[in-house]
């Protein structure tokens, strides 16, 4: 059985940093592209970012793009994510997902794992 799970998220002022984690057991991150995605109330679920599984292209949204950064650690099937000088717009719920391909890496439908989400909430 495939399960994600997230940790990290919290309550930060603008301007700190905090580093999300998603643990997976029942399948090897390695082989799948990893993506974050957030959502806020009353909004659709967003693209954050993502990586390819061999050649580790990454990608970002361009809300996010100079300010998070995607990583792996294959050794421990953990994908991170860091953000940096964090704005009261990121407050969401950041939810880490996974797939073994897809043609749309920016959208939410491309993906078949999910976590349940780790909530990140920035304060002025």
């Amino acid at each position: 059985q495939v399960r994600l799970v997230e940790s990290g998220g919290g309550l930060v002022q603008a301007g700190d940093s905090l580093r999300l984690s998603c643990a997976a057991s029942g399948l090897t991150f390695s082989s799948y592209i990893v993506g974050w995605f957030r959502q806020a109330p009353g909004k659709e679920r967003e693209f954050v970012a993502a990586e390819q599984s061999f050649t580790g292209s990454t990608y970002y949204g361009d809300s996010v793009q100079g300010r998070f950064t995607i990583s792996r650690d294959n050794a421990k099937n953990t994908v991170y994510l860091q953000m940096n000088s964090l704005k009261v717009e990121d407050t969401a719920v950041y939810y880490c997902a996974a797939v073994l391909a897809t043609m749309e890496i920016r959208n939410a439908k491309g993906y078949n794992y999910w976590g349940q989400g780790t909530q990140v909430t920035v304060s002025s």
